[in-house]
């Protein structure tokens, strides 16, 4: 016989839990009276009866009865009913933010703000935190992660340490993810931003990783990278620790990082772990979205000369561009280099002339 008591913050997942437990076998109750909990424990230990998996639904929805919960376990220790709990957790404003999606208000809020409610439900679920087998963490999981993770605990059967890890790439110029725990920086190893060829590609992408990992600095700061979370992770684990953050950042968050964050997700993916573990990619889109809006304003602001005006591959230098516009020989002057929607571009008296796409941007307000 086996029964697990499916507890927790309220929006962490539990009736996600519950459905998985039921579509494994489990004979699932949710919610059940308190006062009810030694009854079936005493159900349980009949012989021949025909149920030998339970999962029950216990939260602050019992209202005053979840202070008697201590009391019914303590109960069913008495009875030598052996159990399990399993307490579902996650960050303060994941859970404000669940509410918020749903529009639902906090059981403990009343017509007050529901942070003071998930206030006051940590406190009164303090006792079961405590006495938690498994302790899962769903700030950053996905429903079919979470079920993942319970199916390794109870289907599975696997050991399970209460730690789950997310590998995340970043981009600097766009801030720091807030919820790190490790962050590295790998802006000195090789950046592909500047191969032409690979510079609309991500670190998904096998050239870009060839090319990162081609440096010997590379593979030698995954090998020591690699070494460090492995002693880290039990570490962590002793702790009590059970979101584990490593965030890796390049510049624009696209090659160097995308491509060292898969490296160490496989790393540690392909050991037999008993933790969680998945990857995310925070900004590999964003530097796409930012070049097409730049060159949505140049093309709203500038008329374009193309070379292909000038006829099919023949090559267009900036002063032939310039003179097939009309500009005079004083406009050819070029004050400086700066870099505009990620493209190379020479600022000239009329507008601009871009060097790798042979396009000359003159301003209207010039014309």
């Amino acid at each position: 016989m086996k029964l697990v008591i499916v507890t927790g913050m309220s929006g962490a997942g539990k009736s996600t839990a519950l459905k998985m437990l039921e579509d494994a076998g489990y004979f699932c109750v949710d919610n059940l009276p308190v006062q009810l909990v030694p009854k079936l424990g005493e159900l349980l230990i009949v012989p021949g009866t025909e149920i030998n998996k339970i999962a029950l639904g216990m939260d602050i929805r019992s209202g005053q009865g979840i202070d008697d919960l201590e009391q019914s376990l303590e109960a069913l220790d008495r009875m030598k009913i052996k159990y399990e709990v399993l307490f579902l957790e996650a960050s303060d404003e994941v859970l404000i933010k669940r509410y918020k999606e749903t529009r639902r208000s906090h059981p403990l809020a009343g017509g007050g703000r529901v942070d003071e409610g998930i206030r006051k439900e940590r406190e009164k679920l303090a006792f079961l935190k405590k006495r938690a087998d498994y302790l899962v963490d769903t700030s950053r999981m996905l429903t079919r992660e979470l079920r993942a993770e319970l199916h390794k605990i109870f289907v599975e059967n696997k050991d399970y340490k209460n730690l789950y890890i997310t590998v995340l790439s970043f981009g600097f110029k766009y801030g720091l993810p807030s919820d790190a725990d490790l962050v590295f920086d790998v802006r000195f190893l090789p950046n592909p931003y500047y191969i032409d060829e690979l510079r609309p590609k991500s670190g998904l992408d096998p050239e870009v990783r060839d090319y990162v990992m081609s440096s010997d600095t590379a593979r030698q700061f995954l090998d020591k990278l690699t070494d460090m979370i492995r002693f880290l992770i039990p570490n962590y684990v002793s702790e009590g620790k059970t979101q584990l953050v490593i965030a890796i950042g390049c510049t624009g968050g696209k090659h160097r990082s995308v491509t060292l964050a898969g490296a160490l997700y496989g790393e540690l993916a392909r050991e037999e772990q008993d933790y969680g573990i998945k990857i995310e990619h925070r900004d590999i889109g964003k530097g796409k979205i930012a070049a097409e809006n730049a060159e949505k304003r140049s093309r709203d602001r500038y008329v374009i000369f193309r070379q292909s005006e000038r006829g099919a591959g023949e090559s267009v230098s900036q002063s032939q561009a310039l003179q097939a516009c009309g500009a005079r020989r004083n406009h050819r002057h070029v004050r400086g280099v700066e870099r505009g929607g990620g493209l190379s571009v020479l600022p000239c008296a009329l507008g601009k002339y871009c060097r790798r796409e042979k396009m000359l941007y003159i301003d209207r307000k010039n014309l």
